[in-house]
């Protein structure tokens, strides 16, 4: 009878209910809108050394994303994140429970096998006897329909969710310490052009002086002048303050105090490097957030089989065996010898439509991680779009902006030599120093959006992970050997 059971076990293991998964289809275009190319039409990749030109299916350099921007302060800024940031150590404990579940739902398809040992000594009219019971009892639930096997490659999926997660969270964070930290830079380039602007309208303020002594301009213009360098001094101490928070800023995301970390003066660099583009379908497997938002479609998918399943029946197998008995006749003699087994099989005949339900319960479940999973590839799509934008505007923008900097610097000089020749009044000098430092401070906001959109877009294009980097089924199952837990976000590779 056990064999007939087991062999027919045997027979129906392969059998697994419920939908087979297959990835949801997505609206890909063939080419940004807002393009990826140069304006020669060549299209550009990122090496370990800059970018280069890319060959037909060449893929994307999976390095270290912000090392583009060849700045040594920076790198070993990002680098920390993987030593004290504490909401990457709250990514990375999900992952771990993740794979503890995938453990967890494994361990069904095993029988759970529990020793019960006794020993018993008593007395009964003046006669000892000691009594040894040294059993096992054993059951386990045979996986006919798959429930099991579905349940676990849910928790898979889960768990590669997780990892993909952990990925998005790292280059949140890598991100925004990129951001704070070129904000920082452009605070010391502010204080410098406003330090520079102070020593300017200094002099502006003894030609004043001058030419009231000479008696040939009014004392108003004298306290102009003054006011003008007063007011501007105290623009750039009030940089300091800016600067600070930017600082504390990314202390806190490298998991440090604000008083351990101390960066010196710098300076934003006149040009972001070049983002490179690819294709449009393959930002499908480059987005970490994609990634994570496809593998939960699976985890939900394989729940309707695990639903599925309730409708069939389930069979148990159960055995227990050992010895019982006297001491005195021999622990492990043929007398204290027991076993048995038996073979259970249990069907609900009527729920009153509870398994339905729930079938009905999962299946929308699916639906709502498939939109999501959608609507993710759709803003990643404007993402990247916003960002091809940026760059592209920002840069003409830039160049416009330079022009205008160097008109108001001549009219600035034409107006104060017309003054001390005494063709010109001190308020259209005024006008003109204004008019310069306000293009200065505009061109220094340029240049800081294009850094920021710069890493917005490569953030919005993965920050070189790859779908590749996710931990494979069979390293979740333990059939292989198990990865690192920064493997699933690994971009050294």
């Amino acid at each position: 009878m056990l064999v007939t059971i087991l062999a027919l076990a045997t027979t129906l293991s392969g059998c697994m209910v419920g939908p087979d998964y297959s990835r949801p289809s997505v609206e890909t275009p063939l080419a940004f809108k807002q393009g990826g190319m140069r304006e020669d039409g060549a299209a550009y990749v990122a090496t370990r050394k800059g970018w280069r030109a890319a060959q037909p299916n060449d893929g994307a350099e999976r390095g270290d994303w912000w090392r583009v921007f060849r700045d040594p302060a920076l790198d070993r800024l990002i680098r920390l994140v993987d030593v004290d940031n504490q909401t990457l150590r709250v990514s990375v404990a999900s992952y771990d429970q993740a794979r503890g579940l995938v453990a967890q739902a494994r361990s069904a398809l095993y029988p759970t096998v529990i020793g019960a040992p006794t020993i018993t000594r008593s007395r009964t009219l003046g006669t000892e006897r000691t009594s040894v019971s040294l059993q096992a009892q054993a059951s386990w639930e045979l996986d006919l329909f798959g429930r099991i096997r579905r349940n676990i490659e849910s928790e898979v999926a889960s768990a590669q969710a997780s990892a993909a997660d952990l990925a998005a969270v790292r280059l949140a964070i890598q991100s925004e310490i990129a951001a704070n930290y070129f904000s920082l830079r452009y605070q010391d380039s502010l204080q410098r052009l406003l330090n520079e602007t102070v020593e300017a309208y200094r002099k502006s303020l003894a030609i004043t002086e001058n030419q009231y002594n000479a008696g040939v301009a009014a004392r108003s213009d004298v306290i102009t002048a003054q006011t003008q360098v007063q007011s501007t001094q105290a623009s750039a101490i009030a940089v300091g303050l800016q600067r600070a928070t930017f600082e504390h800023a990314i202390a806190t995301l490298i998991g440090r105090p604000p008083s351990e970390l101390s960066l010196p003066a710098g300076s934003l660099p006149r040009t972001p490097p070049a983002v490179p583009v690819g294709i449009p379908s393959a930002l499908l497997e480059r987005r970490p957030d994609i990634a994570q938002a496809e593998r939960s479609v699976q985890a939900q998918s394989e729940q309707i089989g695990v639903a599925v399943a309730a409708f069939y029946p389930t069979l148990v197998l159960s055995g227990s065996g050992g010895v019982s008995g006297l001491t005195s006749n021999g622990v492990f003699s043929a007398a204290n010898q027991v076993w048995s087994v038996a073979a259970a099989g249990s069907e609900t005949l009527f729920d009153g439509g509870a398994r339905t339900a729930a079938v009905q319960i999962v299946r929308a479940a699916y639906d709502a991680t498939v939109a999501t999973y959608r609507q993710t590839v759709l803003t990643a799509f404007a993402e990247v779009e916003n960002g091809l934008a940026g760059v592209r505007i920002l840069a003409r923008q830039q160049v416009a902006q330079e022009e205008a900097v160097a008109s108001a610097r001549r009219a600035v000089e034409i107006t104060l030599n017309e003054y001390r020749a005494g063709t010109q009044n001190f308020t259209t000098v005024i006008t003109a120093q204004a008019l310069e430092l306000n293009n200065e401070v505009t061109s220094l906001q340029v240049r800081l959006n294009r850094f920021t959109t710069a890493v917005s877009l490569i953030r919005a294009l993965g920050g070189g992970w790859d779908a590749r980097s996710l931990p494979t089924p069979d390293e979740l199952k333990g059939d292989r050997l198990p990865i690192d837990r920064g493997q699933a976000v690994r971009t050294d590779e």
